[in-house]
């Protein structure tokens, strides 16, 4: 029986060759920002209120002017046919099967832009990989438009992918017919020497002009960690921010997102949502990210285990667990609604040192 995130992560393991495992799981240099990210979650108490009467908390969130039902979106994560057949077509089904939030379908999907749009599920969002090829780029956001998408999110931390150790060792290749099912053209075998070649080194602030240009939907930065960057994406025009370091995968040694998440939220000053990506595993973290000033949260890795465990019916479970653990933590921390949700749910942990005595 699977009752927790870690239970599906250690199935999938057992599942997934050992270079794919490494390839969604590893993260770049001495993973020191992977790690990072979860135990910065580890580091908070919660603080509840008792006697509140709550009832069953309602999770329902608003962000960019649409209804969710939790504040929650499925992370970008490429090439997810490795994980299953099926791909980002059971991801889109999962999740729409245990809520109605966003799936964020990343540029280097292993199913077509207009499958996943007829596929019956909730609101998808497109991640965007700005290429050399600008013409590349504008027929995808082009077709994804016209298939109903309803937001770009621009990943702004990738000039080239980041120097990921166990894909080197391992020699790590995509297995014959994984290959990205929206874009043309191109050698995509060895996603680093791809990026490498294809992806635009020298971006800076007028690509938001650019994509404004190109698409009439909302845009959101993702890879945001410093309050300078937050407040210069308002500036450019950003509909929103999403607080990343990219799972890790890129520099090694920035921090944990959920640690500069206080600061990109005190810039912005409620000028424009602010979305957090890295290190969610459970329930109350999402509670916790949303007191530092969230207003929503993406789960990435945890969605890939439900993905390789058990198809369009794992996803939906392990959505299914993390919902009821925010529901639950809500309960017991007597908040009723997301507005109730505010800094003093939060402390850091204190760390007694070794040998202190209590």
């Amino acid at each position: 029986m699977r009752l927790t995130l870690g239970d599906f992560a250690r199935a999938a393991r057992s599942r997934l060759d050992p270079a794919v495992w490494d390839f969604f799981e590893g993260g770049a240099g001495e993973e020191r920002t992977l790690a990072a990210n979860t135990e910065a979650f580890d580091r908070l108490w919660l603080r509840p209120s008792v006697l509140r009467g709550v009832g069953r908390p309602e999770t329902a969130a608003t962000v960019l002017g649409r209804s969710w039902d939790a504040p929650v979106a499925v992370a970008p994560l490429a090439y997810q046919t490795l994980a299953h057949p099926l791909g980002e077509l059971a991801t889109v089904r999962g999740t729409a099967d245990a809520a109605r939030v966003p799936v964020v379908i990343s540029t280097f999907a292993g199913r077509e832009i207009e499958e996943l749009a007829a596929a019956g599920g909730g609101p998808l969002w497109l991640q965007v990989y700005c290429l050399r090829d600008r013409s590349m780029t504008r027929r995808l956001i082009g077709r994804a438009a016209d298939a109903g998408f309803e937001a770009l999110v621009l990943t702004v931390d990738a000039p080239r992918l980041g120097h990921r150790l166990r894909d080197l060792r391992n020699g790590f290749r995509l297995p014959p017919g994984i290959v990205p099912a929206n874009l043309e053209g191109h050698d995509f075998t060895v996603p680093a020497l791809h990026a490498i070649t294809e992806f635009a080194p020298d971006l800076d602030w007028s690509v938001v002009d650019w994509l404004r240009s190109v698409s009439t939907l909302p845009v959101l930065l993702k890879g945001i960690l410093t309050g300078g960057d937050a407040v210069r994406a308002a500036e450019a025009g950003a509909d929103g921010v999403i607080v990343s370091n990219h799972g890790g995968r890129q520099l090694d040694g920035v921090p944990a997102s959920l640690d500069v998440l206080p600061e990109i939220v005190a810039a912005v000053a409620g000028r424009l949502p602010v979305l957090l990506d890295g290190g969610v595993r459970r329930g109350r973290d999402v509670l916790a990210a949303l007191a530092l000033g969230a207003d929503a949260v993406l789960v990435g890795r945890p969605v890939l285990h439900g993905l390789a465990v058990d198809a369009q019916r794992g996803v939906t479970d392990v959505l299914d667990i993390l919902l009821a653990e925010l529901t639950d933590a809500m309960a017991l921390a007597g908040l009723r609604t997301l507005a109730d949700i505010g800094p003093r749910l939060v402390r850091p942990a204190v760390v007694r040192p070794v040998g202190e005595g209590g």
